[in-house]
């Protein structure tokens, strides 16, 4: 047996990052840059308004309160969207909204709350809505850039803003969008092709005879492919006999890996690595862990091609944890993704858990904070066919 390190070491190894696609936007999320993405303009383009309010020259405001008001003459309104027509000068303001450009000979904007606006319209007998006002009064004292964004204060003209290797998130995505971009060039997703083996399987859809087991495995699989980004191909159920399991394999070869589960401990109808060793080379066998013990890897020949297997064990949660372990690394790998850890931290154990076999163990636990300090106790019974123990854990307990 090898270590899970040295079973992820191992696994990388064959793993090769794949080739980049150009595809809308949208559906880059979760996806990595395979280009650098230079600005060809300035965000924002113009200086502009970051309140509702007046655009103003500071000096105006000096002394301004709400006891000793400054009186200016509104000259005009600028929109977003609209260019300013009208030059701010001293003993005068423009009505701005948010987002409008900065009126040449302004320096700051005065927020509609901190001016008299709402109780000279009610003088008035004006609507909220309107801007028939000629003078307005400033009740506070404004700075040089009040509520000003400047031309290029995000995003400069000329400047690398997302560099290639980069996993695109919500936020990057409305970068692109904000820099015009409708498409990127993305390293694409793998394709993973699912294959679940053993006779006592039948498919979801079908009805239970006595011996029999729905096939879970490849569903549950599956999802953790599409979970971390690949594109799931199940196919179906190979049979314990091996022109089935060569023929099933066979349609998988079109595909960036292939995932098995079953067929590869020491029992007499456990024949996927003996096929395997047949059409191509196994990597590893065995892993020092627990569950997931009985694990494989290697490649398959295709043509010219080796697609990588990895032979997950057949109990359900082996299958799962074993994926998350050594399935997860390789498939973000693909996606030209760096970094394969997820977030892990120390916790106080409430449970006794016996390890006493030499290998690490992944234990199904529920993990809470309480007075500053985190704690698991075991889901319940941890059996590996105990697939229902997934479902109540919310982490794993790495026990040496």
């Amino acid at each position: 047996m090898i270590s899970v390190e040295e079973a992820l070491e191992k696994i990388l190894s064959y793993i090769e990052v794949l080739e980049p696609e150009e595809k809308p936007i949208l559906d880059c999320l979760g996806q990595v840059l395979a280009e650098d993405i230079y600005s060809t303009i300035d965000i924002p383009p113009l200086d502009n308004s970051a309140m509702d309010g007046y655009a103003v020259q500071v000096t105006d405001t000096r002394g301004a309160s709400e006891s000793s008001p400054k009186k200016l003459t509104v000259i005009g309104e600028v929109a977003a969207g609209s260019m300013p027509t009208t030059k701010v000068k001293a003993g005068t303001a423009i009505r701005i909204m948010t987002g409008a450009p900065l009126p040449e000979g302004a320096d700051a904007v005065v927020q509609f709350e901190n001016t008299d606006e709402v109780a000279r319209k009610a003088s008035l007998e004006l609507s909220v809505d309107s801007c028939q006002l000629k003078e307005i009064g400033i009740l506070c004292q404004a700075s040089k850039g009040l509520n000003v964004r400047y031309r290029g204060e995000d995003i400069a003209k000329g400047a690398l803003i997302l560099q290639s290797g980069t996993a695109l998130r919500p936020a990057e995505i409305g970068v692109l969008a904000s820099l015009g971009h409708s498409t990127a060039s993305v390293i694409r997703r793998p394709v993973v092709s699912v294959l679940a083996t053993g006779d006592e399987l039948v498919d979801i859809s079908q009805p239970l005879h006595p011996g029999k087991i729905h096939n879970s495995n490849t569903y549950a699989i599956a999802a953790q492919v599409l979970r971390y980004g690949g594109i799931p191909k199940i196919l179906g159920i190979g049979r314990d006999l091996v022109q089935s399991l060569n023929k099933k394999i066979d349609e998988g070869l079109d595909s960036d890996m292939l995932i098995t589960s079953g067929g590869v401990s020491l029992g007499d109808y456990d024949i996927v690595k003996d096929v395997l060793a047949k059409r191509g080379e196994i990597a590893l066998w065995t892993v020092c862990m627990k569950p997931g013990k009985p694990s494989a890897f290697g490649v398959i020949k295709s043509g010219g091609r080796k697609v990588p297997h990895l032979g997950l064990p057949g109990n359900p949660v082996s299958s799962m944890v074993t994926f998350e372990q050594l399935a997860r690394p390789a498939i973000l790998k693909m996606m030209g993704k760096t970094n394969f850890t997820k977030p892990s931290v120390h916790a106080i154990i409430e449970d006794d858990v016996k390890n006493n076999d030499g290998r690490r163990l992944y234990a199904r636990v529920i993990v809470t904070k309480r007075e500053g300090k985190y704690h698991a106790r075991l889901t319940g019974p941890q059996g590996s066919g105990i697939l229902t123990s997934m479902t109540k854990a919310n982490g794993l307990a790495i026990i040496p």
